[in-house]
């Protein structure tokens, strides 16, 4: 891919940004824009008729924003990579973009190297996401109740729900306490639980238990 000459659609609402990020990659090799979009709607159209390799997409654009746009062209079954490129990194922006369909997100204080390799990478079909966005998908990902409990989890669980102590657990599961005791620790970790009580309250209230 680096070989080749990467093509690209840039949407955003900002003329001035346009006019940046246009001069930013006419002025460096292996890269040609191809046009330019001021909302959504109008960056479907292009991508559509020009078939760049990437489309840069804000998110927030009147007239048009950059998930509908995302979502849209993903239904289309459009070969372009999309990279999102906004200034803003909050969950109710960055989720749905990329479920969506983007390939990345970057914001827009990236650096110029960054926002060059972001291209190429997202023009190869690998994600690209800023250190912010990824920390932010990580512990979305990794949120109390994501995780479902084992089957041997499940069990150590319906015993604690009954009582059972840790050593009579160990006993009937034909297990060690000190496995008991890690069982435990991912199951508080999964639930969002502080103690055996909670855990067992919380089991209830999902269905995992009763």
């Amino acid at each position: 891919m680096n070989a080749e000459v990467i093509t690209l659609v840039v949407a955003d609402d900002h003329p001035v940004v346009r006019d940046g990020l246009r001069g930013m990659f006419e002025s460096a090799p292996g890269f040609a824009v191809l046009g330019e979009a001021a909302d959504g709607v109008a960056a479907v159209d292009l991508v559509v008729r020009l078939d760049p390799d990437v489309v840069l997409m804000d998110l927030r654009m009147p007239g048009g924003g950059g998930v509908d746009a995302i979502a849209e062209l993903t239904r289309r079954g459009a070969r372009t990579r999309v990279l999102v490129l906004t200034t803003y990194d909050t969950d109710t922006d960055t989720l749905p973009a990329i479920e969506a369909g983007a390939t990345g997100y970057l914001l827009k204080d990236a650096p110029r190297d960054e926002l060059f390799a972001a291209v190429r990478a997202a023009a190869d079909g690998r994600t690209v996401l800023s250190p912010a966005v990824a920390s932010r998908l990580v512990k979305r990902v990794r949120a109390p109740g994501d995780e479902p409990l084992s089957a041997r989890e499940r069990g150590v669980l319906a015993l604690v729900a009954k009582g059972t102590s840790n050593r009579d657990i160990a006993k009937e599961l034909f297990i060690s306490e000190a496995t008991v005791k890690t069982h435990l620790t991912h199951i508080y970790g999964k639930l969002g639980a502080k103690d055996r009580a909670a855990a067992v309250a919380t089991a209830y209230g999902r269905g995992i238990l009763g």
